[in-house]
């Protein structure tokens, strides 16, 4: 049996988005992928609303996360962690041999813009790293009022992880002034995984042709010189994804349409957390809750893994806490592809489950 996945990716990819990668393989340097990549990537710049640079990587979320590393810290960057995945970030710089600094929080709670500009005064960093959506603890952090701190900073780059937010969540790369922000397929995309997305300001673009021991594979400058060449990747890259891509970005932005994508994260997440506050409690902090994963408190005692168990009898799979949270926690994921409908119906299912 199929178990239809609730979880923060990869999520539930369906069937007319697989259908779609079975086709006659092509060449990467053949003139079908220029066509290909040059149609994804004006769809992905309706998505981030932008004109900037996008780079298409055959690697996780994480691979263009380290790539921002390597490609924009020249002096010192500041990672504000408030959950895992901001950590991993952190953990990134450290392992690049970057200066580095954390600002961190109580995992629930959001990053604060202000804390952020008090470090900024200092001059000590030339890149911020925020996650937007921190998958780990279900919190969506204010990125809008964080880029307009690091504005008044012209010699500093922000850095965006929106791995668990893009498509879901409205992202206004030129309004807000973001540089470099990241996703992977198997989020929001509702795609399976090995792709990953980012766009790249010019400011970033240039701090690239300043750093050192950048690598060769995540070079924005490589990524840049096969674009300008050809439209084509600089590797050979993951084509069956990128067309499932292409594909699913048509629906995104000419079928359903990218506000009304947004509006249906929301009501999704509405119903999900206000179940919550009624069954258990909610791990974020209420001002900074995600559209697109709820964290929840194990108020009951409840064995997370049992209620798996019974739910993939039914066709469905949630999941656990993350890392310490396991089983103090668990999560349901309302993101991607997945409706209203499927929703009330996985609730109803857990609510049949625990009594």
């Amino acid at each position: 049996m199929h178990r239809k996945l609730f979880i923060p990716g990869p999520t539930e990819v369906r069937e007319d988005v697989r259908k779609a990668m079975d086709f006659p393989m092509f060449g990467h340097r053949m003139p079908e992928t220029s066509k290909l990549m040059e149609e994804t990537v004006s769809k992905l710049q309706k998505v981030l609303f932008t004109d900037k640079f996008i780079i298409i990587g055959t690697c996780s979320g994480t691979g263009l996360m380290e790539a921002a590393v390597r490609n924009c810290v020249k002096k010192g960057a500041l990672h504000s962690v408030c959950g895992a995945f901001g950590k991993r970030w952190a953990e990134i710089s450290k392992s690049c041999n970057k200066d580095f600094e954390v600002l961190e929080y109580e995992w629930g709670k959001g990053i604060s813009p202000e804390d952020i500009e008090e470090k900024l005064k200092t001059g000590k960093f030339d890149t911020v790293f925020v996650t937007h959506n921190e998958t780990s603890t279900g919190v969506l952090n204010p990125i809008k009022e964080v880029a307009e701190v690091v504005s008044k900073y012209p010699d500093v780059i922000l850095c965006v992880d929106a791995v668990s937010s893009m498509a879901g969540v409205e992202i206004r790369v030129d309004d807000w002034g973001i540089d470099y922000v990241v996703a992977s397929a198997q989020k929001c995309f509702a795609l399976p995984p090995g792709l990953a997305v980012a766009s790249v300001s010019e400011k970033a673009m240039q701090r690239s042709t300043e750093a050192e021991d950048k690598g060769y594979y995540f070079d924005f400058l490589q990524y840049k010189k096969y674009w300008d060449k050809a439209k084509q990747p600089s590797i050979t890259a993951a084509l069956n994804l990128i067309v499932a891509l292409n594909y699913q970005l048509e629906k995104i932005v000419n079928q359903e349409g990218i506000e009304n994508r947004f509006k249906r994260h929301t009501e999704m997440a509405s119903i999900v957390q206000n179940w919550a506050r009624e069954n258990f409690s909610l791990f974020a902090d209420e001002n900074n809750l995600s559209p697109t994963v709820t964290c929840i408190n194990n108020t009951k005692g409840i064995s997370i893994k049992g209620l798996n168990e019974e739910l993939s009898k039914r066709g469905a799979y949630i999941s656990n806490g993350y890392g310490n949270l396991k089983e103090k926690t668990f999560r349901i994921a309302h993101m991607g592809d997945l409706t209203v409908e499927e929703i009330n119906w996985l609730l109803g299912e857990i609510e049949d489950i625990i009594g």
